[in-house]
């Protein structure tokens, strides 16, 4: 009995059970197809890291999240330009420009790049899509035209005048040392330039003697303050005495290159504006910038000539460039100049 009891224990762990019957319609397990094996994945090359986080510790790509791909190239890009009041943004050649984009009643898209960045101004009807194919279409003339901007603008920054005794100017192209001189008012004029030669010395060997030989005249304007004059004083009187200098050169080369255009002027105005140097009305009137007295003659005339020219030709077409050219034949290269060299930032 002790036996059998026995061998039905190991019969019970040891017996596999029948396989059941598979219910209708269920596939035959035998038919069944062995999954395959995965395939091992090739390795991919690590992506060459830029430039700028080469030279960093290994680590210092795993602090912290990834950046998003505009920010990376904004974080990369050499320069950046974003005009303050910007509403859109492009990425062009790496440098990310945010631009003021305007709607308005035009019949094309509009680009101007000016001191405070780039404006877009495109027709109501045409489409966002179509207005960052165009930025892209110029994106080499917005870029020549925005760092040709800001260097100006570095230039003009340099050039800032700081207000006070021996502080220097450009005056028709030479440098003026501004000297307080308190001891009479000028004639009522409020300051007078002077010049001075001064002697350079020309140091020999030592057996010979030392000569003097007269070098570059040293323009002086003194002005008519107190020593304890503010900054807003100094600059306000060379300011008037600038702008008088200024009308009295403007009226003589006007009457000077009017005749030899065959026009006639009727009323001159100074202007201060921050971009336009002149223009000119067909009933003959003429505003000058002020400011150009910084500038050599030759610049003040052929600014002069622009706009006279503009008296016979109202616009600036193949006919109005050739009449400047019989007065001013290098007129492009003194045009550059004006755009190109740093006058005092006031």
């Amino acid at each position: 009995m002790m036996q059998r009891l026995l061998q039905f224990t190991l019969d019970l762990f040891d017996a596999h059970p029948a396989p059941s019957a598979p219910p209708p319609g269920a596939a035959n397990p035998k038919s069944r197809k062995t999954p395959a094996k995965p395939r091992a994945k090739k390795p991919v090359a690590p992506t060459p890291r830029p430039q700028a986080l080469a030279d960093a510790p290994a680590e210092a790509e795993f602090m912290g999240p990834r950046l998003p791909a505009q920010t990376l190239q904004q974080a990369l890009a050499p320069a950046t330009f974003r005009h303050p009041r910007a509403t859109r943004e492009t990425v062009l050649d790496g440098i990310l420009v945010a631009y003021e984009f305007r709607r308005g009643k035009r019949k094309t898209i509009g680009f101007s790049a000016g001191a405070e960045g780039l404006t877009v101004s495109a027709p109501k009807w045409v489409p966002l899509y179509e207005i960052d194919k165009a930025v892209l279409e110029k994106s080499g003339w917005i870029l020549a035209k925005l760092q040709e901007t800001r260097a100006r603008h570095e230039r003009m920054e340099s050039a800032r005048i700081e207000w006070k005794d021996g502080t220097t100017l450009p005056f028709l192209g030479d440098p003026v040392i501004v000297v307080i001189d308190p001891r009479h008012a000028f004639g009522g004029v409020g300051a007078e330039l002077k010049s001075r030669a001064p002697e350079v010395l020309l140091q020999g060997n030592d057996d010979a003697a030392n000569d003097t030989l007269p070098g570059v005249a040293q323009l002086t304007l003194h002005v008519g303050l107190p020593q304890n004059a503010s900054a807003e004083q100094i600059r306000d009187a060379v300011q008037a005495w600038l702008m008088r200098q200024a009308k009295r050169i403007f009226i003589e080369r006007l009457n000077h290159f009017a005749p030899q255009l065959g026009v006639q002027w009727h009323k001159l105005s100074l202007s201060s504006a921050g971009t336009r140097w002149g223009s000119a009305s067909a009933d003959g009137s003429i505003r000058l910038n002020w400011r150009l007295i910084h500038f050599r003659q030759s610049v003040i005339d052929y600014v002069v000539v622009h706009e006279l020219s503009h008296l016979r030709v109202m616009d600036h077409s193949p006919r109005f460039w050739d009449t400047v050219r019989t007065i001013v034949p290098d007129y492009a290269e003194l045009r550059g100049q004006l755009k190109d060299e740093a006058i005092p930032r006031w």
